[in-house]
């Protein structure tokens, strides 16, 4: 992670997420930034909450649970491993905790809790501040290698990519409102309409809502769109496979070949209709070609193959005719030239009566 970057500066779902009838469920770790609603509960590996972060339903941790200051949580927290709770959360069910609890000043438990390992009562330090104290520490002691693990989970190179809710945002079984571009990965079940600066739909998708950006919106193969396509200055794209079950309204649109769409279409600008070159497979994977460009330019070249060849089957057989034709005329010269010379012979043995002879030239007087 670049210095200067907000880690927070986009909203970000992995692979293989999926809003369940009250919960989003994903394998990786969840990251909620400061005053956000996410009216689901969730459950993930670590769950990590900015201050004044709002949950809907319960909290499930397989590692570690880390909620700062004002957080409200309506349900259970279970959490695998340690928790750490600010000052003044909220609980609204029972705090379960297999490890260590550590627990700020105000912190409401409507239905007590019960942890495994050590409870300190304190007031635990914001979650980033938190981490970079430790890595901080891990260096100063020498401990390169965990502060390598720990630097690499920050950077969010692990395994494991995180579900990333930007701060301020809300997300609901209706709707996901985000200030920031949004990007969902790859065989994600999604309900609720998605409303980003800028859109971007992994493959084998199912969203159960229409998808509008200010900017560009990108709909991977055979995802499945359940609502309208609306962006106001950008493009849309829509991958082979794909199907938009409702309209598309943008400036400028490229649907390739097997696309679907149920709806009307309305583009200020526009309408490219992509289709694969064939034999495409075949050719080189590192040329970098246009996708609407191969298949008019291999057509055309086939064309101008079969053209030429035409051309050359057309010389071939004229060259053929005119060769039978010299070969014709030649013969009818030579039939010509025999029949002279027929004629002549004739002549010499057989004059005609009344043919006077032309003198040769001994018959000149001198």
């Amino acid at each position: 992670m670049a210095l200067g970057q907000d880690p927070l500066d986009a909203l970000e779902i992995p692979d293989g997420t999926t809003a369940e009838e009250h919960d989003l469920v994903t394998d990786g770790d969840i990251v909620a930034g400061g005053q956000s609603t996410v009216e689901f509960g969730v459950r993930g590996r670590n769950v990590l909450a900015g201050e004044r972060v709002t949950f809907g339903g319960d909290i499930e941790a397989e590692s570690d649970c880390r909620l700062d200051v004002w957080c409200d949580v309506a349900g259970n927290v279970l959490v695998g491993d340690d928790a750490y709770l600010g000052e003044r959360v909220h609980i609204g069910g029972r705090l379960m905790v297999s490890g260590d609890l550590d627990i700020g000043d105000d912190v409401d438990i409507e239905e007590g809790f019960e942890a495994n390992g050590w409870i300190v009562i304190r007031n635990p330090v914001p979650t980033l501040v938190f981490y970079f104290l430790v890595l901080s520490q891990l260096l100063s002691i020498g401990e390169n290698e965990a502060a390598d693990e720990l630097a690499e989970a920050l950077s969010g190179d692990s395994d494991e990519d995180p579900l990333v809710i930007p701060r301020g945002s809300t997300v609901s079984d209706d709707a996901w409102r985000v200030s920031t571009p949004a990007t969902v990965g790859d065989g994600c079940r999604l309900h609720g309409n998605l409303r980003a600066e800028a859109i971007d739909v992994g493959a084998d998708n199912n969203v159960f809502g229409s998808l509008r950006a200010r900017d560009d919106i990108d709909i991977g193969e055979r995802t499945q769109v359940h609502g309208d396509v609306t962006t106001r200055d950008g493009t849309v794209t829509v991958a082979n496979g794909a199907h938009v079950r409702g309209d598309i309204s943008c400036s400028a649109l490229e649907l390739h070949d097997g696309a679907e769409v149920d709806g009307t279409i309305r583009a200020s600008g526009d309408i490219r209709l992509i289709q694969p070159a064939p034999g495409a497979e075949r050719r080189d994977s590192g040329s970098d070609t246009r996708a609407d460009g191969p298949a008019d330019a291999t057509s055309s070249a086939d064309a101008t193959a079969d053209t030429t060849s035409s051309a050359d089957a057309t010389a071939d057989t004229t060259r053929s005719a005119d060769a039978t034709a010299d070969t014709t005329r030649s013969a009818d010269a030579t039939a010509d030239t025999t029949r002279s010379a027929d004629a002549t012979a004739d002549t010499g043995e057989n004059p005609e009566p009344g043919a006077v002879p032309e003198p040769g030239p001994e018959s000149n007087p001198d």
